[in-house]
Parts: C-alpha cells; structure tokens; sequence
C-alpha cells in the first residue's frame, strides 16, 4: 500500500507541528490571565432569587436583634405558661377547694376563676423565664461570637442561678446547675 500524500508541497518539508495549547489553557484557568467568575446560585440549578431590598435587610436585621428574641420568647412563654396552668388547674382536686366546709363541691363558676388565675400565674413566670432565657442567650452568643450548644449552657446557668438566688446562695447554685443541665440537654435533643 502506498501512503498516503502528505498536505505539502510534494516532496517539500513537512510544516512544524503546531504546539501544545496546554500552557495557553493553563494561563487562562490558573495563571495570570484568569478571570474570577461571581458566583450565582442559580448557575448550579437552585431557585434563582433577586437581590434583597434596603427594607428586606432592615427587617432581617430586626428579627435577629436580641430584642426581638426576648419579645418573642416572653410572649411564646406566656402563652405555653398560660395553657400549662389552665391544665395543671384543671387535673388538680383541690381546685375550689374551700377548708372551711371540706365537703361542699364547688361551683363551674369556683373552678374557672381558679383555673384563671393560675393560668395567669404561670403564664407571667413563664414569660419571665422564658424572657431572660433568650435575652442571656442572645448576649452570650453575641459575646462570644459563636453559636453552639455553650451559649446555651451559659445562659441556662445564669437564668436559673438568678431565680434560684433570690432563695438564697444554695439554691442559687442548684438552679444554676439544673438549668444548665436542662438547657443543654434541650439543645442536644433539637440539635
């Protein structure tokens, strides 16, 4: 078989092979000429989405400020400490009861004004709690600049060290602990 005819001139020399294009290609990838792309989500598939406005941050901004947390977890307190007390009241045997005349039974109307205030009871001390809980928490985690399971801890301690204090150093240091141990095993079990 003959071979095939080379593209040059007959009986010519043959023309250099052209050079690698791998230093060109890595110049452009690596080297100098490389040129950053700007990373857009939506490239990659995700669900593209405009940027935020000035009134979109500012409300972002609100809903992250410690203030708002504290607001929040009272009124989330006081709600879930309202519906606590109306339950304990209302599984309790003793509510209406007057220790004058033991054997009297008390009226629909006795039960529900109880019922009443020992759901506004609880509900304020949940509040309370609840507040001081996610003020501390806030703080904490603001302080450190970190968000992980101490914060919670910390807080937890303090929270229940200052409403155990008022019964004194001991229960102080008891309320410290056990909430702690509360807090922290709460953020283990959601996390």
């Amino acid at each position: 078989m003959a071979g095939a005819p080379s593209p040059s001139a007959p009986g010519g020399p043959e023309p250099p092979p052209q050079p690698l294009q791998y230093s060109l290609l890595l110049q452009h990838l690596v080297g100098e000429q490389r040129r950053p792309r700007a990373w857009d989500p939506a490239a990659l598939g995700g669900i593209p989405s405009p940027p935020k406005s000035e009134e979109q941050k500012m409300v972002e901004r609100a809903m992250e400020s410690c203030a708002f947390k504290a607001v929040l977890a009272c009124v989330g307190g006081f709600v879930l400490g309202g519906a606590f007390g109306v339950f304990t009241a209302g599984i309790d045997t003793n509510v209406g009861f007057d220790p004058k005349d033991p054997y009297r039974t008390p009226t629909a109307k006795e039960v529900l004004k109880d019922m009443g205030q020992r759901g506004i009871s609880y509900a304020k001390n949940f509040a309370i709690v609840g507040a001081m809980f996610s003020c501390t928490e806030c703080v904490v985690e603001s302080y450190r600049g970190k968000s992980d399971w101490k914060n919670s801890v910390i807080s937890g301690c303090i929270t229940g060290g200052a409403i155990g204090f008022r019964a004194g150093l001991k229960a102080g240091v008891i309320g410290c602990g056990g909430f702690a141990a509360f807090s922290a095993a709460i953020d283990y079990y959601l996390r």
